[in-house]
C-alpha cells in the first residue's frame, strides 16, 4: 500500500511536520520489507515561503505547495490522482492551508479520486462560520476523520454534525526510544546537581510560561537545587512578527522575582531521542497552557510516552490523558498552586516516581510503530469501501433532499417599512447605505413566487412594502430613480438602464401572476407610465431585463401588438451584437463578458418564446453553449468573478464571485428546460444552484443555515461574509425557480407516461 501525506514536513519547524514524518516511519515500520520510505508512498508538503527551495526537503517529498498560492492545490490533487498512491492522508490544521481559515485545502480534496483519511489536530469549540463550513467539508469528503482524543469526538458530532461512525479515535504517538541508563543530558550544566523541572516545544505567549516562573520563588524557597529548564526555539510566527520579546519577558519577570538563576532556556530543536534524553532527566514535566482550548498536545503525548511526571492545566487533552493518577492538573494561572503540587512531589519520591510509572505503562500503547499498525487498518479499510463512482453521482445527481428549508427570515430582517434594505454587515442589516431599486424589484420577485408557491402570508405582507417603493421612485416622466437614504431622501435623479430593466421585470411579473387586481392594476398603471423610455435604452442588459418584463407581460396581455413590436425592437440590438462580436472561438454579445452574463441569452430564450423569433433562439442556445462551457466544465459552476472581466484572448477571472450571477445562470437553464424539456438543462440549472451549497471553486456554501440568509460572494481568500439584499434575493429566487423545475419536471414526465399507456 501506497500513501500521499499532505502535510507540512521536515525540515520546516512545525509540530505537524513532526508528526507527519513520524507517522510516515511508523507506517513504513509495519512493512521491514520496504527499506525506503518511498516506497510506502510520498509527501505534498506545504510551504509558507512563496519560495519552493525555501527548505531542503528529504526525497519523499515529492510535491510542494506554496500556502497562499491557490493554483498549487489545484495541482497537487491532479499529481496525487496521476500517482500510484492508494489512499491519501491529510493533517489538518487551519493555519497551515491557504486563504480564510485555510479555506484553499476545500478544492483539493474536492478533487481527490483517492480515498482520504483526515487527521484534525485542531477542533474548536466556537468555530467561525468558515471554520465550521471546513471541517465539515471535510468530513464530508473524507472515509475517515482520525481524532486523538474523546473530547474531540464529542465537538465533532455535536458542533459539526459529523456523523459518529466517521470518526475514529486515535492517539498521538510518541518515539519509540527506551530511557537510555547513560543519560548524557544529566551531565549538562543546567542539569547536573539540580533538580529540573522541564518545559519543551515552540515557544509562544499562549504556552503559559510565566506561570511557572510565578511560581518558582516558592519552589526555590523549599527546594534551592530547582531548575526550570524551557526546551526549544520561539515560534517562527512569533519570530518573525515579535522577535524574541516573549523569551525576554520571560527572563525580565525571572529577574523580578530573583529566581533567573533557576531559569534556563535551551534555544534548540532537538531530535526524539534528544529530547527522550531531556524528559527521563527531568524530575517533573510542566504544561502551563493558559485556557482549556487544547484538544491535542503532541509536547504531552511525548512526556507522557517517555515516563515523565507530568504537572499540568486541565486543558481539554491533559484531562484525558493524565487521567488515573498518570499526571496532576493545577488550574489555569494559578502559581500558588502548582508551587504547591511541585513541592508535594519533590518532597514524596514514593508519590513522584507513581506517576513516572503509570505514564510509562501507559505510552507503551502509544509507540509510533503501535499507532502506525492503527493508521495502515484504516487505510486498508478506506481503500476497500472507496468507490469514486459514488462521489461523481452525488455531486451531478439531482436531489432537492439536500436543499435547505426555505425561510424568508433574513428578507424580514432586512425589510422595513420603507422597502428592503441593500447592504448588510454579516447577518444585521446597514442602515448606513439605505435602499436600492434594483433590490426591491428583486425582492418583489421573490415575494411573489414565494406567494405563488405556498400562499404565504408573509410574502404576501412584503408585496406592497416593495411595490410602493418602486411607486415612490417612479419620476413624473415614467422613469426610476435608483437610490434612497435611511432617511428617504432620493439620492440620484434618475437610475441605471439596469435598475430601470430590473423594475420593469418586475412590474411585468406582478401583471402576469397578481395575488390580487388592485396589485395587477397598480402594477400595470406603474408599467405603462414607464412605457415611453423602452425604446431609449441603449445598454444591453438594461435592454435584456425589460425583454424578460415585457414577455411575463405578453403572457397575460398577448393581444397587445404594440408591446410585441417593441418586444421585437430591443431584440433585435443583441442579436446585432452577438453577430459583430461573435467567432468560431468566440460565442458571445461583446468583446469581454462583464456581470451577470446569463441574463442576455435568458433574454432572447423569453423573447422567442413569446414571439417565435427563429434567430432569438438561435443565437440564445449558442451564447447559452459558450458560457455553459466557460463555467460549468469543471463539474461545479464557476462564473465570471467581478476582479476584472473576462476579456476575448484573455485570463478568466476566478474571484469576485456574485450570487447574481447563479441566479441568472439558474434561471436561463429553467427557461431553456420550459422551452426545449431537455433534462440536460435541468441538471444544469440544479448544478449552477448548488454553488450556493458549497459546489464551487472553493467548496464552500454561501447559504448561511443560521440567519437563512447568503453570503455576498466568494473571495480569493474565502467567503465575503457580509449578507446583503442582492445576494440573499439572488439565492431564495434560485431556490424557488428549482422547486418549480422539480415540479415542472414531474408535470411533463406524468404527461410523457399518460402519452405512452394511451399509444
Amino acid at each position: 500500500m501506497k500513501i500521499a501525506y499532505i502535510s507540512t514536513y521536515p525540515p520546516r519547524e512545525c509540530g505537524i511536520a513532526t508528526f507527519n514524518q513520524n507517522l510516515m516511519r511508523a507506517i513504513s515500520a509495519n512493512f521491514p520489507k520496504r527499506k525506503a520510505l518511498l516506497d510506502n508512498g510520498f509527501v505534498v508538503a506545504l510551504n509558507d515561503s512563496e519560495n519552493i527551495q525555501e527548505y531542503e526537503y528529504p526525497s519523499e517529498v515529492k510535491y510542494v505547495i506554496r500556502q497562499n498560492h491557490q493554483k498549487d492545490y489545484i495541482r497537487a490533487a491532479n499529481f496525487i490522482n496521476t500517482s500510484d498512491a492508494d489512499t491519501c492522508i491529510m493533517e489538518h490544521e487551519f493555519g497551515i492551508y491557504g486563504g480564510e481559515s485555510g479555506i484553499y485545502i476545500l478544492p483539493l480534496l474536492n478533487r481527490l479520486e483517492k480515498p482520504l483519511i483526515s487527521i484534525l489536530h485542531t477542533i474548536l469549540k466556537d468555530p467561525s462560520y468558515v471554520q465550521r463550513i471546513i471541517i465539515r467539508e471535510i468530513a464530508e469528503q473524507s472515509s475517515k476523520i482520525i481524532v486523538m482524543s474523546q473530547r474531540a469526538v464529542e465537538f465533532l458530532t455535536k458542533i459539526y454534525d459529523v456523523p459518529a461512525e466517521k470518526i475514529q479515535i486515535i492517539e498521538h504517538g510518541v518515539p519509540d526510544i527506551d530511557i537510555s541508563d547513560n543519560n548524557p543530558i544529566k551531565n549538562l550544566t543546567t542539569f547536573k546537581n539540580h533538580r529540573v523541572l522541564l518545559t519543551f516545544g515552540l515557544i509562544s505567549r499562549n504556552k503559559g510560561l510565566e506561570t511557572v516562573i510565578k511560581a518558582l520563588p516558592k519552589i526555590v524557597e523549599k527546594h534551592p537545587d530547582v531548575m526550570y529548564v524551557v526546551l526549544g526555539n520561539t515560534h517562527p510566527g512569533v519570530l518573525k512578527n515579535s522577535g524574541e520579546e516573549y523569551r525576554d519577558h520571560l527572563k525580565t519577570l525571572a529577574t523580578q522575582l530573583n529566581v533567573s538563576k533557576h531559569l534556563s532556556f535551551i534555544n534548540k530543536f532537538v531530535s526524539e531521542e534528544e529530547l527522550v534524553n531531556y524528559l527521563s532527566a527531568a524530575e517533573v514535566y510542566l504544561t502551563p497552557y493558559l485556557n482549556e482550548a487544547q484538544i491535542t498536545s503532541g509536547t504531552l503525548s511525548y512526556a507522557v510516552g517517555a515516563g515523565a511526571a507530568v504537572v499540568s492545566t486541565p486543558y481539554w487533552h491533559a484531562t484525558e490523558l493524565l487521567a488515573d493518577n498518570r499526571g496532576r492538573l493545577f488550574d489555569f494561572k494559578n502559581a500558588e498552586a502548582l508551587a504547591c503540587i511541585v513541592n508535594e512531589l519533590l518532597d514524596d519520591d514514593r508519590a513522584l516516581n507513581e506517576l513516572k510509572e503509570n505514564a510509562y505503562e501507559y505510552g507503551l500503547h502509544l509507540r509510533w510503530p503501535v499507532i502506525g499498525s492503527e493508521f495502515i487498518k484504516v487505510a486498508q479499510e478506506a481503500c476497500a469501501t472507496h468507490d469514486f463512482s459514488d462521489k461523481i453521482l452525488k455531486n451531478s445527481i439531482v436531489d432537492p433532499e439536500i436543499m435547505p428549508k426555505f425561510s424568508l427570515a433574513h428578507v424580514l430582517r432586512l425589510t422595513d417599512d420603507t422597502g428592503i434594505v441593500q447592504h448588510a454587515k454579516f447577518g444585521i442589516p446597514n442602515l448606513k447605505e439605505g435602499y436600492c431599486l434594483d433590490d426591491n424589484a428583486r425582492a418583489l420577485i421573490m415575494a411573489l413566487m414565494a406567494h405563488q408557491r405556498s400562499k404565504s402570508k408573509e410574502a404576501f405582507e412584503l408585496l406592497p412594502i416593495y411595490l410602493s417603493y418602486i411607486h415612490y421612485m417612479q419620476t413624473d416622466d415614467g422613469n426610476f430613480r435608483n437610490f434612497l437614504s435611511f432617511n428617504r431622501e432620493y439620492l440620484d435623479e434618475v437610475g441605471s438602464e439596469d435598475s430601470f430593466g430590473r423594475t420593469i421585470w418586475a412590474l411585468g411579473y406582478l401583471i402576469g401572476c397578481a395575488a390580487s387586481n388592485s396589485y395587477r392594476e397598480f402594477a400595470q398603471e406603474l408599467f405603462n407610465k414607464s412605457f415611453p423610455h423602452f425604446r431609449k435604452l441603449t445598454h444591453l442588459r438594461g435592454m435584456a431585463n425589460t425583454i424578460i418584463g415585457i414577455s411575463e407581460y405578453l403572457h397575460v396581455v398577448p393581444g397587445d401588438e404594440g408591446m410585441v413590436t417593441v418586444l421585437t425592437e430591443l431584440t433585435q440590438p443583441l442579436i446585432d451584437a452577438y453577430e459583430n462580436n461573435q467567432s468560431d472561438d468566440w460565442q458571445w454579445f461583446e468583446e469581454k463578458m462583464t456581470y451577470d452574463n446569463a441574463i442576455l441569452p435568458l433574454a432572447l430564450l423569453h423573447s422567442c418564446e413569446v414571439t417565435g423569433n427563429e434567430k432569438a433562439k438561435q443565437v440564445a442556445l449558442k451564447t447559452m453553449a459558450f458560457l455553459d462551457k466557460l463555467t460549468l466544465s469543471n463539474g461545479y459552476l464557476s462564473p465570471v468573478g467581478n476582479d476584472g472581466w473576462y476579456y476575448r484572448g484573455g485570463t478568466f477571472p476566478t474571484f469576485d464571485q456574485q450570487a447574481i450571477e447563479t441566479m441568472a445562470m439558474v434561471l436561463m437553464h429553467f427557461q431553456a428546460y420550459k422551452i426545449f424539456r431537455k433534462p440536460q438543462y435541468i441538471e444544469k440549472m440544479f448544478l449552477s444552484y448548488k454553488w450556493f451549497l458549497g459546489e464551487n471553486t472553493l467548496r464552500a456554501p454561501l447559504y448561511d443555515h443560521e440567519t437563512k440568509g447568503c453570503c455576498d460572494g466568494l473571495l480569493p481568500t474565502g467567503i465575503n461574509r457580509n449578507q446583503g439584499a442582492e445576494s440573499t434575493l439572488a439565492y431564495l429566487i434560485a431556490h424557488l425557480t428549482v422547486l418549480k423545475a422539480f415540479e415542472l419536471e414531474y408535470e411533463y414526465n406524468k404527461i410523457a407516461r399518460q402519452t405512452t399507456a394511451a399509444c
